[in-house]
């Protein structure tokens, strides 16, 4: 299993590096077939955000949906700790949902995320991964932009896909009605559905009928 270790507004040390790679090896025996894991660790300058101002992001790239994480904390190994813990939360989840529907044909996911929080502009080389990276016009606000194939669920996986990637929103495809839609979190358990009004094609037919 590969880990892709890359810094943003920080160097990444040799001997933190080693400490991921002793950390991590724990994600093999939960995800057996992940091919990599991307490990993302950024810094905030600001002092008056000095208890938050190391921010690790691990997402696990398997054959399955993404699986991802993220925690910030005043010191990287802690945030590393605290990521690393949601992650393994995660993929329990993931694996033990696999066993449920060991007898069921599973319709393939959809590599959504929701954007990242915008950074400031820098001199940093643009990310490798195909996101695109432009200003808004003349203005100093950065745009970053990412494609994904986009392959149709139902509501129910794109609510488990959500709670894996651990953002409080998601971007799908309707398999029942081939709609464009976003799940999103409310309070507690409860969630809400917004759907555009248009389909993106033809319904999906077949793929819709393995949605059920």
């Amino acid at each position: 299993m590969e880990i892709v270790v890359a810094g943003r507004h920080t160097e990444v040390l040799p001997k933190y590096r080693a400490h991921l790679e002793q950390k991590l090896a724990k994600v093999e025996q939960l995800a057996p077939r992940a091919q990599r894991i991307d490990v993302l660790v950024s810094h905030e300058a600001n002092p008056r955000q000095s208890g938050s101002c190391e921010r690790v992001e691990l997402t696990v790239i398997d054959k399955g949906p993404v699986i991802r994480a993220e925690a910030v904390a005043d010191d990287r190994y802690a945030a590393l700790d605290l990521a690393l813990g949601k992650l393994l939360e995660r993929l329990r989840r993931s694996r033990d949902r696999r066993k449920d529907h060991r007898n069921h044909t599973p319709l393939t996911p959809v590599d959504v995320r929701p954007p990242e929080p915008v950074p400031a502009p820098s001199a940093e080389p643009a990310p490798s991964d195909g996101t695109i990276e432009h200003t808004l016009g003349d203005s100093p606000v950065l745009i970053r932009e990412k494609l994904h194939e986009a392959l149709p669920m139902t509501i129910d996986d794109a609510l488990y896909e959500m709670e894996l990637v651990g953002h409080d929103f998601f971007l799908f495809v309707d398999a029942e009605t081939a709609q464009p839609a976003v799940a999103y979190r409310r309070r507690g358990w409860s969630y809400g559905v917004i759907k555009l009004d248009t389909p993106v094609a033809a319904p999906f037919g077949d793929a819709a009928a393995a949605a059920r």
